[in-house]
């Protein structure tokens, strides 16, 4: 009798996380695919309003640089002060961003609803992690892959948010994913039912909270800035790719938006895929491995993708997608291991710089383009993912487990 009793409650415990795991990635596919609206719908606003790079630029860093200032200050607050109904909180905040989008008259306007897509944004990422962290248990990197899947496999949505729906209905298109902000704010009022009650018996300063010696705390530190410079170089990429690559294939190749948007789909669905591998490949060969690996095999195929032919470029960016994101959420799931105790904070700063760091690539790399053009541009930054070798001077995960071993 007494085996019985204590087995029943397990499958039922199992079941609920799995639910909570897929339905905050499906949550995160939400969220991230209407923040992909904007960068969608730049082609569109490009021949609407007649802008340049530079302001098509300054768009993406509005919506990103938001988000990327206060993830951060979100995750770091509920570290200790969790704030489960946060979370429908920020998809309304979302919500309202993607109405005004849909109809502003003005390129001012635009730079208002994406500033509150941003904030939304900020608030969603480090605490949807924490729900992914909280119902993963002891299989941290698949829990993270599925969670981050979600997010760029909503990314990878944009080009066809462009192709099918923008293209057709122009900007007031972006209205019918109000109803998917809606649909999303539903199902994290579920979540953040679910999250209350976990908070209960999850408990992390008592799950993680260390006292790091001065030694080491310097090791620490080197070593977070090193993830933080790889996430940089692959940021400014991915950045490149989302915001600007159609733009050189109707320039290089004299391709419609509709196919230069099937080719960057390519690429950013590849890179979902290899998200979701990620984390799992991370759990049976380690995290250092797959972060030097990312960068390692993807440089040779991102530097020449420019120079061949439409369909090698198609292959080429299906390969060079899924190789350079598998180590988006391995990232995230090394720095959580590198500072324990700090999943919001962790999880803020990682995925909120990769934001911030695409935010500034858009301005930056949108100014480049119109100085030497956007052809050179794109063959510049094919070299970029060369950068992120550095992480074979990450300490290795053995290493992390002695440092908090004894402790």
């Amino acid at each position: 009798m007494g085996s019985i009793t204590v087995k029943k409650p397990q499958p039922q415990k199992q079941d609920m996380t799995l639910k909570i795991m897929i339905i905050i990635g499906i949550c995160h596919l939400m969220n991230d695919s209407l923040q992909a609206v904007v960068p969608a719908m730049f082609p569109i606003l490009e021949k609407s309003m007649s802008l340049t790079y530079t302001q098509l630029g300054m768009i993406a860093f509005c919506l990103n640089i938001v988000s990327s200032l206060l993830q951060p200050a979100v995750g770091f607050y509920t570290d200790k002060k969790p704030i489960p109904y946060a979370l429908p909180i920020g998809l309304t905040s979302t919500l309202i961003g993607v109405i005004i989008l849909a109809i502003a008259p003005s390129y001012t306007i635009i730079l208002g609803a994406v500033i509150l897509m941003g904030f939304g944004s900020a608030i969603f990422h480090p605490e949807g992690s924490r729900v992914a962290y909280m119902a993963g248990g002891p299989k941290r990197g698949l829990a993270q892959s599925i969670y981050q899947v979600g997010g760029n496999s909503g990314q990878a949505l944009a080009p066809l948010i462009t192709a099918i729906v923008l293209v057709p209905f122009g900007q007031k298109g972006a209205l019918w994913f109000a109803l998917v902000a809606l649909t999303a704010v539903i199902l994290l009022l579920y979540i953040a039912k679910w999250y209350s009650q976990k908070l209960v018996s999850f408990q992390p300063k008592k799950l993680a909270a260390k006292v790091i010696n001065k030694e080491r705390s310097n090791k620490v530190a080197k070593a977070l800035i090193l993830i933080l410079f790889i996430i940089f170089a692959r940021s400014w990429y991915v950045s490149c790719m989302t915001n600007f690559y159609s733009f050189y294939l109707i320039e290089q190749h004299s391709f419609t938006i509709k196919s230069a948007q099937i080719f960057l789909f390519a690429f950013l669905a590849a890179g979902a895929v290899g998200t979701f591998f990620g984390g799992p490949l991370a759990d049976r060969f380690g995290r250092k491995n797959v972060i030097f690996l990312s960068f390692a095999a993807s440089t040779p195929i991102t530097a020449l993708l420019p120079f061949v032919p439409p369909a090698a470029a198609f292959v080429l960016l299906l390969i060079a997608g899924f190789i350079i994101m598998s180590s988006f959420s391995v990232t995230v799931i090394y720095a959580q291991e590198l500072v324990p105790g700090k999943v919001g904070t962790m999880a803020g700063l990682t995925v909120g710089l990769a934001f911030g760091m695409g935010a500034i690539g858009s301005v930056s790399l949108g100014a480049i383009a119109d100085i030497i053009g956007i052809q050179s541009m794109i063959k510049l930054v094919g070299f970029l993912p060369l950068l992120g070798i550095i992480s074979m001077m990450l300490p290795t995960d053995s290493t992390l487990k002695k440092w908090y071993a004894q402790e």
